[in-house]
């Protein structure tokens, strides 16, 4: 896909109204500290379309993207922050659990996981929320580059016993400095661009 133009188009907080979209939708999920915002400025190749911040935790509302006017990537807040309070993590996780049961529009869920740890509990939650409601979620194993290319089967395997993945489910090793993976998810993205106008 070639980038001509993208807005943040829609920002939801705790109490705000989803946008009644047109255009199909792929929302992207994550620790507060795997790299989200890197991965979606890598995508875009621009340098701070979401803001990335040594502070993890900074994304609490959920973003829309409007990307050429064919897509939305929608980023949903960073979960498991343990500097927000319980109440806080609490209603961001009510506010992608409510996304993801309601949105119409949404065509593919990827969760992102730091590729050097094994899945967390909170990670392994979102996956088994993602397949509950329907989806197959597409897992980016982000910060590649802090790896050796000889650990890359061994970590990628760790993370599918983590997860309690099977062998079908899709793991995308990924990093944003390289940008190695970025075409592989963008080639997901263009798929449901062109499933939705078949349809």
């Amino acid at each position: 896909m070639v980038i001509k133009n993208v807005e943040l188009e829609t920002v939801c907080g705790v109490t705000s109204m989803l946008p009644d979209n047109k255009l199909p939708e792929v929302a992207f999920a994550g620790k507060s500290n795997v790299g989200k915002s890197s991965l979606i400025n890598a995508l875009m190749m621009r340098k701070s379309l979401a803001r990335t911040s040594a502070q993890p935790g900074k994304t609490q509302t959920i973003n829309f993207y409007n990307i050429n006017k064919e897509i939305y990537l929608v980023d949903l807040p960073g979960y498991g922050y343990a500097k927000a309070s319980e109440k806080e993590r609490e209603a961001w996780g009510q506010m992608i659990e409510r996304y993801l049961n309601t949105s119409e529009k949404l065509r593919a869920v990827f969760l992102l996981v730091d590729i050097r740890h094994a899945p967390s509990a909170n990670d392994k939650q979102m996956f088994e929320w993602m397949a509950y409601v329907g989806y197959d979620p597409i897992v980016i194993a982000t910060k590649l580059d802090k790896i050796k290319r000889s650990q890359i089967d061994k970590q990628i395997k760790i993370i599918r016993q983590g997860l309690g993945a099977d062998k079908e489910t899709i793991i995308v090793p990924f990093s944003a400095e390289t940008k190695q993976g970025r075409d592989i998810i963008w080639d997901f993205m263009d798929q449901v661009i062109e499933n939705e106008e078949e349809a």
